[in-house]
């Protein structure tokens, strides 16, 4: 039986430098998107939904697509644009922890991939599918290389 010792060497883990990278993606692209939203503004986004529901017939009184079109103002887009600029620090803080193997970022990974989760088996569940299922498998996995982290520093 061999046993494992823990190396803090961030190299060692190739597992979270992965997901590092991933996570540092997502932060990227969600204050990209913050960036856009504040740039472009609430009009072009608002003739880019009615142009949606005018193109696929949607009736604009009823469903998410008609509350898009109503919920488009600007303290609205400011709002959206803050909640992914927050969404975007947090998961490149979260990048970075993980690449620099940070004992925090594993906790952060692991409530966060925790919280996903549940809508993504219900996703599953509702809508069975080969990509469903692949982000539930992803999310397993992810969680379960964080938890493993977490439980060798433990050792």
């Amino acid at each position: 039986m061999s046993t494992q010792h823990y190396n803090p060497d961030p190299h060692s883990h190739p597992g979270l430098h992965v997901i590092a990278l991933v996570e540092a993606i997502k932060g990227a692209l969600a204050l990209l998107a913050a960036s856009g939203l504040e740039f472009i503004g609430p009009a072009p986004l608002q003739r880019w939904v009615h142009e949606l529901i005018a193109r696929f017939q949607l009736d604009p009184n009823h469903g998410a697509i008609g509350w898009l079109a109503g919920e488009i103002n600007p303290s609205g887009v400011h709002l959206a644009a803050l909640v992914a600029a927050l969404y975007g620090i947090m998961h490149l803080l979260e990048g970075w922890g993980l690449w620099r193997a940070k004992a925090w970022a594993s906790w952060l990974g692991c409530i966060t991939v925790s919280l996903y989760l549940p809508f993504d088996v219900y996703a599953l569940v509702r809508h069975p599918g080969w990509l469903s299922g692949i982000v539930v498998a992803i999310n397993v996995v992810v969680l379960w290389v964080l938890a493993r982290d977490l439980a060798v520093r433990r050792r």
